[in-house]
């Protein structure tokens, strides 16, 4: 799939593989949209869903396509994903919802590390196969079956959001999202959209996610959870930037960062009741 590339990436392709199919888009029609379309198209029993800033190390597909295999109730499995220094990049994630926003913006997790219900996959090491939420979108081969069950992306998420949402609705029908870190792949992160206003599209579609699946009493929780958190943090960060100078400058990014957050989910609600 190629979104509207400008530097020539779509035409190297086709000179480079002549077997593999190439489908040009003229403007970006954004994540979700272009692999429904190639989804729509594709004849495999399983489907690679690969961004263009992940690469896949030896046998990787091979590793997830056996753990597919022997888990005939899980629709999709994740590998372990690296940045590109060779360290670990944190893949698994529970489902968004008003309780978690809670969990999470308190850092609940932090003071009851290994309690069942607050549980953080952050302070996991990947280091084992299991059954998570969700895997990230950067690296996932799908199950046809669950594909033709479930259907496609959501296109309400141009970018963000939407692999959640996907896997959210695959585990309504009875589908297991998997993880393996038998298969790696390295991941860049941000590559696919370097140019675009990254944060304020994460918060726009996390916002959707929540009116989507808890309403607007989850959507208004998931805010108040997160201009407390942001709150609590602006302070603590606001104290550290005059009582240690030696921290100034994480500090101080920490400070800016709380304190957008903060403005940032108590004013905007633009475009969020779309549907």
């Amino acid at each position: 799939m190629d979104n509207a590339s400008t530097d020539g990436s779509a035409h190297a392709i086709s000179e480079a593989f002549p077997q593999a199919r190439v489908i040009r888009n003229d403007r970006n029609v954004g994540f979700s949209a272009a692999n429904n379309q190639a989804m729509r198209v594709a004849c495999g029993e399983y489907f690679l869903l690969l961004n263009s800033d992940a690469f896949l190390r030896p046998e990787a597909v091979d590793k997830m396509l056996a753990f597919l295999q022997s888990h005939p109730h899980a629709g999709v499995v994740g590998p372990r994903l690296l940045n590109a220094d060779g360290s670990l990049q944190r893949s698994c994630h529970h489902f968004p919802s008003p309780k978690r926003a809670w969990i999470e913006n308190l850092r609940l997790s932090t003071l009851l590390p290994h309690h069942p219900v607050l549980e953080d996959y952050g302070r996991w090491d990947h280091d084992r196969q299991r059954m998570v939420d969700f895997v990230s979108g950067a690296c996932m081969l799908v199950r046809r079956t669950t594909y033709e069950e479930v259907g496609g992306f959501d296109e309400m998420f141009f970018m963000y959001a939407e692999e959640t949402d996907w896997q959210r609705r695959m585990c309504a029908k009875g589908w297991l999202t998997g993880f393996t870190p038998e298969a790696e792949a390295v991941h860049l992160g941000g590559a696919s959209g370097a140019t675009s206003g990254i944060r304020r599209r994460v918060f726009e579609s996390l916002d959707r996610y929540q009116y989507k699946h808890h309403g607007l009493a989850g959507l208004l929780s998931l805010r108040l959870a997160m201009i407390v958190g942001n709150l609590l943090r602006t302070v603590v960060w606001a104290s550290i930037l005059l009582a240690r100078p030696a921290r100034r400058r994480e500090a101080l990014a920490k400070l800016k960062l709380s304190s957008w957050l903060f403005l940032r989910q108590s004013t905007h609600w633009r475009g969020i009741f779309i549907k």
